[in-house]
């Protein structure tokens, strides 16, 4: 097949299936549909009727669920067991968006205060703002969808998605499931343009009323500065997530905390725990309890479901973490892992005490790397924490209020874990990467009142 992507299993190789990608008329025909079925008011979808279909989706969902987590295992290199809970977490979410919804409201606005308000009432109610365009990334290929198009469909925005290409099989299967749960099919199209300049165009073309990225900085800031007037933007970019060890903080728990904070999807998680400064007087016997969690991990297959940690998407990313990893062994000392596995695998890898400047240390690596820290003053170790251009999820372990007060008061992040990993996430929570790392607030609610506008009514009588 001429103009195809070939969708491919990261950890055998073995093509998955071949889809067609889409050409400049394509992607046009979905923007112009999409303009045509928003302008016209009569075609909107009735609050009822959104309901009705995502109640419905999320029973054909549950009715799919091993189904659908074999496929995100299979196209993303996710291991069955999470696969399994990022299907689960996304009927939470059709869910929560139902009762967002349906808890909707808009506000009385205050008149008769002055005489120039007198005679009046006003309230105000939410309208969607405008057509969807939706990009997003490989590493949650189920969830993140749901993320992204369900409030949209939510909203009544007529929606556009655009998945990775690693992992568009996912994508395609929520979009056919939505249509089978009974939404026009006009009102949430999947599409794959078959090159960065067409995809570029479809993002800034001045008939979208909202833009939602998931993916890289250097990519979302650049369309950022491309998008039309007017259009609305959310972007959810990576992070260098800091955890911060007190001395008085348990050591066993902070240890099986940051082994599954830091490995989990292979570190391919934008809020992966990636740096853990530990107060010098446990550093010792924490490294010890880590090294022993992260060398009992079993990496490999990720269709067998006693693997804890499979795959990177791409052999490319196996040969830039190496290269991270053999630089900050320059100056750090490697604990365990530092080496290629088989089958696109990197071992799960402990680096002690790399230098401020490595790459590990200032960039996301986004894969199963964990640097540790020694420190002796936690107000030094906040502020070398805080010393990159990224912030988003941080966390801290402790008994003691004050010192978690302190470091909740002193981090730069948008949310801060009190002895929990920086990877945990509900999808009610915000979730807002700051600085670089990103621009608006995610999370279901949050995305949902962001791609609606409040519209308000001033009526005037003098019976009033």
């Amino acid at each position: 097949m001429s103009n195809a992507l070939i969708v491919t299993n990261p950890f055998t190789g073995k093509t998955l299936e071949t889809l067609a990608l889409d050409d400049a008329a394509c992607v046009e025909h979905a923007l112009d549909q999409a303009d045509r079925i928003f302008r016209d008011k009569r075609c909107w979808l009735p609050l009822h009727q959104r309901v009705s279909i995502l109640e419905s989706l999320a029973k054909l969902v549950r009715q799919q669920k091993d189904a659908l987590a074999l496929q995100v295992s299979q196209e993303c290199g996710k291991p069955l067991n999470d696969a399994q809970l990022e299907v689960e977490r996304a009927i939470d979410g059709i869910h929560l968006a139902v009762e967002t919804i349906r808890n909707e409201a808009g506000t009385v606005v205050p008149m008769g205060g002055t005489s120039a308000s007198i005679h009046r009432i006003a309230f105000t109610q939410m309208e969607p703002v405008g057509p969807v365009v939706a990009v997003s990334a490989f590493n949650h290929p189920f969830n993140l969808i749901v993320h992204q198009v369900i409030p949209a469909v939510a909203t009544g925005c007529p929606v556009i998605v655009k998945p990775a290409l690693e992992t568009p099989l996912s994508c395609r299967s929520l979009v056919a499931l939505l249509h089978q749960a009974g939404l026009p099919k006009l009102w949430c199209q999947m599409v794959l343009p078959e090159s960065t300049s067409l995809a570029e165009a479809l993002v800034t073309d001045t008939r979208v009323g909202f833009f939602s990225f998931i993916g890289s900085s250097r990519i979302g800031w650049m369309l950022r500065a491309k998008l039309a007037p007017g259009t609305r933007c959310a972007l959810e970019h990576g992070g260098v997530a800091p955890l911060i060890i007190a001395e008085d903080g348990d050591i066993e728990q902070a240890a099986a905390a940051v082994t599954k904070g830091g490995f989990y999807h292979a570190g391919q998680v934008c809020v992966s725990v990636q740096r853990v400064y530990v107060h010098n007087s446990v550093i010792e016997v924490f490294c010890q309890r880590l090294v022993a969690k992260t060398s009992a991990l079993n990496t490999g297959d990720p269709s067998n479901t006693d693997t804890d940690v499979g795959p990177l998407i791409r052999p490319n990313e196996i040969q830039r973490i190496h290269s991270w990893v053999t630089e900050a062994a320059s100056s750090g000392q490697v604990l365990c892992g530092g080496k290629e596995l088989p089958n696109n695998c990197y071992a799960p890898t402990i680096v002690l005490n790399p230098s401020n400047d490595a790459k590990l240390s200032q960039q996301e690596v986004f894969g199963p790397v964990v640097c540790v820290y020694g420190y002796d003053n936690l107000t030094s170790a906040i502020e070398i924490a805080n010393a990159i251009p990224v912030a988003f999820q941080a966390s801290i372990f402790t008994q003691n209020l004050e010192t978690a007060l302190s470091v909740y008061r002193g981090i730069n992040a948008s949310a801060v874990m009190l002895n929990d990993h920086t990877a945990f996430r509900i999808d009610a929570m915000p979730f807002a990467g700051l600085k670089q790392s990103g621009l608006g607030v995610g999370g279901i609610p949050h995305t949902i009142a962001d791609m609606q506008t409040e519209k308000m009514m001033v009526i005037h009588s003098p019976e009033l």
